[in-house]
């Protein structure tokens, strides 16, 4: 791992951040809470909001800004100025959660000038973390280890699956997400498919289960950047449909272009 480019205390925040966040959501998604409709027409419940401000307090120790979806934004003005800035999701999939089908997660991104660099992604449920980024890889473990920098925990690079598998949303599928499929399938053939809510995609995608998720309805921020930084480490990317490029942040207007996430020795 470079720490010249991740600071090891950096990621011990965002990890202790996750569990103590990850405790809390669990204790209201089995007590009960209310739904309320944010002005954007999306869901939000009391779990979001205290996710945020355990995250936010792990997180601060480390001086860096943080961008968190359910805590006040600062300016782009002021954004802009930041060579790095945390990006936090503190519930993920909120309709999951709400749903109680258990598909809901937390993201935390660090983005340096406007790249994705480091990325975790907690299941609460399954109490396993996925985290990862340049220069170190990716590590998936359980939340009672400690020591999860060990090679143990430490995901392979990504390999060709003989049999194509997609992953996609439970909520947005599209008409044009099917011209990529019927794309996917002419040139491999029919793929499987893996329909699952939140970022917890990405974990399947960072793990080989999924070789292609095309996502063409509108994401945040905060929903796509832990999952980039991790994916790419171990050989995948995730492209803007637009130019081909990869999805850049803490732009002026933080919703994503349409993507596809894909093992980067895939082509459609």
């Amino acid at each position: 791992m470079s720490t010249a480019v991740i600071n090891n205390e950096w990621i011990q925040a965002a990890v202790a951040g996750a569990k103590e966040a990850s405790a809390a959501i669990i204790e209201i998604y089995n007590e009960g809470f209310e739904v309320d409709i944010k002005a954007d027409r999306s869901p939000v419940t009391i779990a979001d909001k205290t996710s945020s401000k355990i995250l936010s307090k792990h997180l601060s120790k480390t001086g860096i800004l943080i961008m968190s979806e359910e805590e006040e934004m600062a300016s782009y003005a002021d954004r802009k100025k930041q060579d790095y800035v945390w990006i936090v999701d503190p519930l993920d999939g909120t309709k999951e959660f709400i749903a109680k089908n258990g598909e809901f997660c937390i993201c935390i991104a660090l983005v340096k000038n406007g790249k994705a660099i480091f990325g975790l992604i907690a299941a609460p449920i399954g109490q396993t973390m996925l985290l990862g980024g340049q220069d170190m890889g990716a590590y998936y473990f359980n939340y009672e280890v400690t020591d999860f920098l060990n090679q143990t925990y430490k995901v392979p690079p990504l390999t060709i699956n003989a049999k194509k598998t997609v992953a996609h949303s439970r909520y947005h599928g599209s008409v044009r997400a099917q011209l990529i499929i019927s794309s996917i399938t002419e040139k491999y053939g029919a793929p499987d498919f893996i329909k699952k809510g939140s970022a917890l995609k990405f974990i399947d995608l960072t793990l080989g289960k999924a070789d292609f998720y095309p996502r063409l309805a509108p994401t945040m921020e905060w929903d796509i950047a832990a999952g980039q930084a991790i994916y790419e480490s171990v050989g995948g990317e995730v492209l803007d449909f637009t130019n081909f490029e990869p999805l850049a942040y803490n732009k002026e207007n933080l919703y994503n272009p349409y993507f596809i996430a894909k093992n980067k020795e895939l082509n459609i």
